[in-house]
């Protein structure tokens, strides 16, 4: 079983405490570039250094920004691998899923699925509201954003997945020897480390619910199949289609897209519907092809711990 393969004596829940610590401390090296060039430009070139995140996005061009913003994953990567492998005394496998192997099928057709519902639902929106968006498309500034997107969004959302659906879920398992509350606890957390987005401060709080709402989604595939493979394989294609296909003045990346958004945001049941309507189709989609049963015990269940896992 996923969650209890994190259920061993040596781990206390103060050690995820620590590795989390330890991952943070990676992220902030891998960020050491980007204030670098942020350095270089206002000692150099007499730039204002940016006071917040929306300077930030844009003090240089979106490419470059877009590089140097998720290259702190790949050291965070790192750090999720050293926590686990030297703190934890597990493999990363552990932590990914309770097959004998990472199941690939499982997050190209997760990624499938998402990336066709994403491309579909964008091209929709663009013919029923023309007049909300411009194309953004250049060429060869769209094929190095290719590039950049295909090789890193990757390790963005595999690191945020590692994080809470791998890392932290088996951790609030050993605090709380049950799963309704690792599935809580990191749904909200998730949903809390979205919410100074610069989309929170234009469409509102409502929009949390669409973050937390997410965190659940993607908690319940965990915990439903047993392991992370369909959930990195949705967050990878919901970020990446996103970074490829639209962009706009307010959202958190700023891409050169083959879109640009220049309508005015407004949070309403374009936030919830995706939660309360796709996401429930999606869980039926994946459960009907992968034979989910009992959710009941998978979701809300103890975790029946033996003498091999008890927690000291």
């Amino acid at each position: 079983m996923f969650i209890e393969q994190g259920i061993k004596p040596n781990n206390s829940f103060w050690t995820y405490i620590v590795g989390s610590f330890i991952i943070i401390i990676a992220s902030f090296v891998g960020q050491i570039p980007l204030i670098l060039g942020f350095v270089y430009e206002v000692a150099v070139n007499g730039k204002t250094y940016p006071v917040n995140e929306r300077d930030m996005m844009r003090f240089f061009e979106p490419n470059l920004t877009l590089f140097l913003i998720l290259i702190s994953f790949v050291f965070a990567i790192v750090g999720i691998f050293i926590v686990v492998r030297y703190l934890h005394h597990q493999t990363l496998l552990s932590v990914t899923t309770s097959r004998k192997k990472i199941d690939w099928n499982r997050i190209f057709f997760s990624f499938s699925i998402w990336a066709v519902f994403s491309v579909v639902s964008a091209l929709a929106y663009y013919f029923i509201n023309p007049e909300g968006f411009v194309i953004n498309f250049k060429p060869i500034p769209f094929a190095i954003l290719v590039v950049i997107a295909t090789v890193l969004i990757p390790f963005q959302t595999s690191t945020e997945e590692y994080v809470f659906r791998g890392y932290l879920m088996q951790g609030f398992g050993n605090l709380a020897k049950n799963k309704w509350f690792p599935l809580l606890m990191t749904s909200l957390i998730f949903g809390g480390m979205h919410f100074f987005n610069p989309e929170v401060t234009k469409m509102g709080n409502i929009i949390m619910v669409y973050y937390i709402g997410t965190g659940f989604f993607l908690g319940i595939l965990t915990l439903m199949d047993e392991g992370m493979e369909l959930a990195l394989g949705f967050h990878a294609a919901n970020n990446l289609i996103g970074a490829l296909l639209v962009t706009s003045d307010w959202s958190a990346f700023q891409t050169h897209s083959i879109f640009k958004d220049i309508s005015e945001p407004q949070a309403g049941l374009d936030v919830i519907f995706p939660v309360v309507v796709i996401y429930p189709i999606v869980l039926y989609i994946f459960s009907r092809k992968y034979n989910w049963s009992n959710w009941k015990e998978k979701l809300t269940g103890k975790i029946e711990l033996n003498q091999e896992t008890t927690v000291l």
